[in-house]
């Protein structure tokens, strides 16, 4: 079933440092403006990180924004339905990957959003999200990860040097952040959730494949497709 847990984007040893990032680079709060009438702010989510890591066309009329991490099972078993929706529905349907590596649950699931941004910065993000998910059962218990994400890197083709220096990079960690500022500006803390044209769909309809196929075929109605 879907995990409901509490935001967490690193381990114990790094959230101090998340924390710092998340809220302004370590300056303190504002001081709230007392004066000022809060319900006229228009409410903005954070953008998340950019440019997402997305499957389709930009100007598909459907957008899956889907959270995820790549130790959760459910992530896992969702990802061959999104494969199969990208190929059903090509030019219709764009996917986003954003990531929210629930660390407190998951010992391995930040050493593997690393790897995938890595990966990303040699071009294979995507050949290593597959991949992840793919063989999740073989690195997610593993004491030390990260030489199995190093192999993968090599069996992609990737320089492997480069990209374990990448994953301990700024970069790499930066974008972590970002997703997880935007999934904590949306109230979003479980995964795998999935929005549809931001507005988020319950578990029971992304684990159902033709539940998910019919909402997107009512969204293509709306939009007059």
């Amino acid at each position: 079933m879907k995990r409901y847990l509490p935001f967490v984007i690193i381990a114990a040893v790094l959230a101090a440092v998340a924390f710092v990032v998340l809220f302004a680079g370590g300056r303190s709060a504002p001081t709230p403006n007392t004066n000022q009438n809060l319900l006229n702010i228009p409410y903005r989510a954070a953008a998340g990180a950019e440019p997402p890591h997305a499957h389709g066309s930009p100007n598909a009329p459907v957008v899956l924004e889907e959270f995820g991490d790549f130790e959760c099972p459910p992530c896992r078993r969702l990802h061959p339905v999104l494969k199969q929706i990208e190929t059903g529905y090509s030019g219709r349907v764009r996917v986003i990957f954003r990531q929210l590596p629930l660390s407190e649950m998951h010992a391995n699931a930040l050493p593997a959003a690393r790897a995938s941004e890595a990966a990303a910065m040699q071009d294979r993000f995507w050949e290593m999200h597959n991949l992840l998910y793919e063989k999740q059962d073989e690195w997610k218990a593993k004491p030390n990860a990260r030489l199995t994400f190093v192999e993968y890197a090599r069996t992609l083709g990737m320089d492997a040097d480069k990209f374990a220096r990448d994953m301990d990079g700024e970069a790499v960690y930066d974008r972590i952040i970002a997703d997880g500022q935007r999934a904590n500006s949306l109230g979003v803390n479980g995964t795998p959730t999935v929005l549809l044209n931001n507005r988020e769909l319950s578990y029971a309809d992304i684990s159902a494949a033709h539940r998910f196929r019919s909402l997107i075929d009512a969204a293509l109605r709306e939009k007059g497709l």
